[in-house]
């Protein structure tokens, strides 16, 4: 047996945390060769088309491989694209997938070699020290497993002793709330119906799940301005807008579809801007890889007409610059304002123009750190487009005041009624495939009493009314030994969290820890007491219950519901489905339970016919989603239809926030993800659009930020953050290289870079880590003295 701490000793390693010796990173263990060129490709085009390749390649399964790019995201027996939420093309025609999708779903299609074979020669502190990238690199998980403290390895254990064990844990509990039950975006609407209404029926709304840490702050914003936590713009809007602005979000990397579109708002003379504080590959151009005449040519097309790199944090001072030009050039002309609109359909207008009217222009310029000149121009090429987009990811929403910044997106599009018509309108882009629908069947730790009142009507119990935790409380309640088991569908809760050393000893002060995946990772090796691994089909996989195969649907970033259908035989026999495992949980669990759950997973239209009787826009479920394009959950914010107390769409007036500068000589630092990365999942150490091979274990700085630290490209330094609770954090042995970024900014990748999001560094607004807002010191490397522990 190994000690927890050898186990300890690894992790430290492999987080950076071991002073004087270079950090390791997540991904492959590297080698001493990396470097980084300047990337002036564009994005997508052959480059991606290569990588494709080379994935298809090493896949498992080759042919199964090549044959899924043709299924992928088609509306006639197709699956959904495990990766992103982008929605599918609306016509069905083309070949409609991306690298990152055909990376996503090939990693899945990899054989069950996570078996116990395999975990009876290993023991989990031994695994402790592998790199994520060789744990997931294993292949799919297998059959169910229980963890051993005795032999500190995972052992069998059949599908009826895990559900018992779950279920006597979670009836010896003293409350109900002494238990909490994470979602990460992959899992169906089907499964997440049933999991919630498992949950509810225990007891609690502790449900956090992956939205806490990535777009909370987008639905809080948008329930307070419109009445509705959802975008309001589908795909046909993206071909009628004379402007799309993107901010906060590399769509190269993050939702590599979008490129299309925006190649083709290009193309019919559309304004493209992207706000962003590094200039990215999907801001210049792009080759379109199933567009095949220009594949055959080289022909790129330009997806970006204006660049401006805003600094970190400074995305509300340069949206209120926008509306401070707007409003002093309809003192000239005052058709630039909808004075119709904003009469009929707004309110708190006069307050806003007042506080506009009285922020200076020095305050926002030093804010956002873009010249005043510039920020006219962009709102000059605002007041010139009849029909405005603006789209936004992590890069807004990750900061203290990410609930202020998205309402400051919806106070300039009402300015000039550019919302609730064509072409128009705000778009969270999301992450995860269905994190979005997640949300709407009901995954939500703050649910509204009439979800409440109409799931209890329905299903014949008394649902639990008292709010329930979200991702960061949760793991507070953990630490302190208030929750005592906890459930993960799907997801790597241990590495996607905030101040990974806190997260894991609270994972470790658990009872029960249970984990519901299609392959091994930290999340399994970072565990409770006791604890489970329940494998579970992909999503590229046949579903077969009683009645036969089922189909399972999801809703994408723009509230479109279709159905999606696996196309392979499962890796290993001894997997069952998400709806499957969740059912039999929920029996072991619930003795007197109404809900007929063995039917439920009998027929799944039996679960969807649940659901329509709860959930707005989801009558005739069973049939719609059938439809070869699926339908759209109504949106009444697009209709003008404002859910709000004053039943119109309303203005913030939120004071800027003055934390752009922390002063002292510090940095702030903004984690984001490589290219070659899905989330917590690291394909290889590269980041292509970035110019970077070989390493993971950077800073990106500004040039003058390096010279003034006497620092040279790819010298060693340490990293220490510092916390809103006064503690700090400290990395070693990482490597600074210069980027094109505003000074007194870095960035770096997560997850590595989330241990130094303190547990205190949540936002107040959103209860989102601000794991784009870090306070950072970075100095150059010192050797460790003998006794050094720092």
């Amino acid at each position: 047996m190994t000690s927890a701490d050898d186990k300890s000793n690894a992790e430290q390693r492999m987080l950076g945390a071991v002073p004087g010796q270079p950090a390791l990173g997540r991904g492959p263990v590297p080698g001493g060769d990396h470097s980084r060129h300047d990337y002036h490709h564009p994005a997508a085009g052959w480059g991606a088309a290569r990588s494709v390749a080379q994935v298809l390649e090493r896949a498992g399964e080759p042919v199964e491989g090549f044959r899924a790019l043709f299924v992928m995201n088609q509306q006639d027996g197709g699956f959904d694209c495990p990766g992103c939420a982008w929605p599918d093309d609306p016509d069905g025609l083309r070949l409609d997938l991306c690298e990152n999708g055909v990376k996503h779903t090939t990693w899945e299609m990899s054989p069950a070699k996570a078996n116990r074979t395999f975990f009876a020669g290993h023991t989990v502190s031994e695994l402790a020290g592998w790199s994520d990238y060789d744990l997931e690199a294993v292949g799919r998980l297998a059959e169910p497993m229980s963890y051993n403290p005795a032999s500190d390895k995972y052992e069998p254990i059949s599908w009826e002793g895990a559900f018992s064990l779950v279920g006597d844990a979670l009836r010896s509990l003293d409350s109900p709330h002494q238990a909490a039950f994470y979602t990460s975006g992959r899992l169906s609407n089907e499964a997440t119906w049933l999991y919630q209404l498992w949950v509810r029926e225990f007891g609690t709304n502790n449900l956090p799940d992956c939205s806490n840490m990535c777009h909370e702050a987008s639905g809080r914003a948008m329930t307070a301005a419109i009445g509705s936590g959802k975008g309001t713009v589908d795909l046909h809007d993206w071909e009628n807008a004379d402007a799309i602005w993107v901010m906060g979000d590399n769509a190269a990397t993050n939702a590599p579809r979008m490129l299309t579109w925006l190649a083709e708002a290009e193309r019919r003379g559309a304004a493209l801007v992207h706000v962003n504080p590094l200039i990215e590959a999907a801001s210049r151009r792009t080759i379109v890889p199933h567009e095949f005449v220009d594949m055959a040519t080289f022909h790129s097309t330009k997806v970006g007409t204006m660049n401006v790199q805003v600094r970190i944090g400074g995305d509300m001072a340069l949206l209120r610059g926008v509306a401070k030009a707007v409003f002093e050039a309809a003192e000239k002309d005052p058709t630039v304002l909808d004075h119709d609109f904003i009469e009929r359909h707004t309110h708190g207008f006069d307050e806003y123009r007042s506080l506009v009217a009285s922020t200076q222009w020095s305050e926002l310029v030093e804010q956002s750190g873009i010249a005043e000149p510039d920020i006219r121009r962009l709102a000059d090429s605002y007041i010139a487009s009849s029909r405005v987009i603006i789209a936004w990811c992590l890069g807004l929403t990750q900061h203290e005041h990410g609930v202020d910044t998205v309402r400051e997106i919806v106070n300039v599009l009402l300015l000039r009624g550019n919302i609730g018509r064509e072409g128009a309108g705000p778009a969270p882009v999301r992450g995860h495939s269905n994190v979005q629908g997640n949300r709407t069947c009901g995954i939500d730790h703050r649910p509204s009493k009439d979800f409440l009142d109409r799931l209890g009507a329905v299903y014949g119990f008394e649902p639990p009314r008292e709010h329930g935790m979200g991702t960061v409380d949760t793991i507070q309640a953990m630490q302190r030994g208030d929750v005592k088991v906890f459930v993960a569908l799907g997801g790597n809760f241990a590495l996607a969290t905030p101040d990974l050393a806190y997260t894991f000893e609270a994972l470790r002060n658990c009872e029960l820890t249970v984990q519901v995946s299609t392959k091994l990772n930290r999340s399994h090796i970072v565990h409770g007491t006791r604890a489970l691994i329940l494998p579970c089909l992909g999503r590229t996989e046949k579903d077969r219950q009683a009645s036969g195969e089922q189909g399972v649907t999801v809703e994408d970033a723009m509230a479109m519901v279709h159905i999606s259908r696996g196309m392979k035989e499962p890796v290993s026999p001894l997997l069952r489905s998400e709806c499957s495992i969740l059912a039999g949980l929920a029996q072991a669990t619930l003795r007197d339970s109404k809900t007929r759950w063995e039917e439920c997973v009998a027929d799944y239209d039996r679960i969807r016919d649940g659901m329509e009787r709860v959930l707005d826009g989801f009558e005739d479920f069973n049939r719609r989603a059938r439809h070869p394009h699926g339908f759209r959950i109504r949106q009444l914010a697009r209709e003008r239809v404002f859910q709000t107390p004053s039943e119109r769409a309303e203005f913030s007036a939120a004071a800027l926030p003055d934390d752009v500068d922390p002063g002292d000589g510090r940095l702030l630092l903004a984690t984001i993800r490589s290219h070659d990365q899905f989330n917590t999942t690291i394909y290889s150490n590269n980041d292509r659009y970035r110019g970077l091979k070989g390493l993971r274990t950077v800073i990106f700085m500004n040039e003058d930020d390096m010279r003034e630290r006497g620092l040279e490209q790819f010298d060693l330094i340490d990293v220490t953050s510092f916390s809103k609770d006064g503690t700090q954090r400290c990395i070693y042995g990482y490597r600074a290289v210069t980027y094109e970024i505003p000074p007194g900014c870095a960035a770096g990748y997560m997850p590595e870079l989330n241990v130094l999001c303190g547990i205190a560094d949540v936002s107040t607004q959103s209860e989102q880590p601000v794991t784009k807002h870090l306070v950072v010191e970075v100095t150059p490397s010192q050797p460790a003295a003998a006794g050094d522990i720092r």
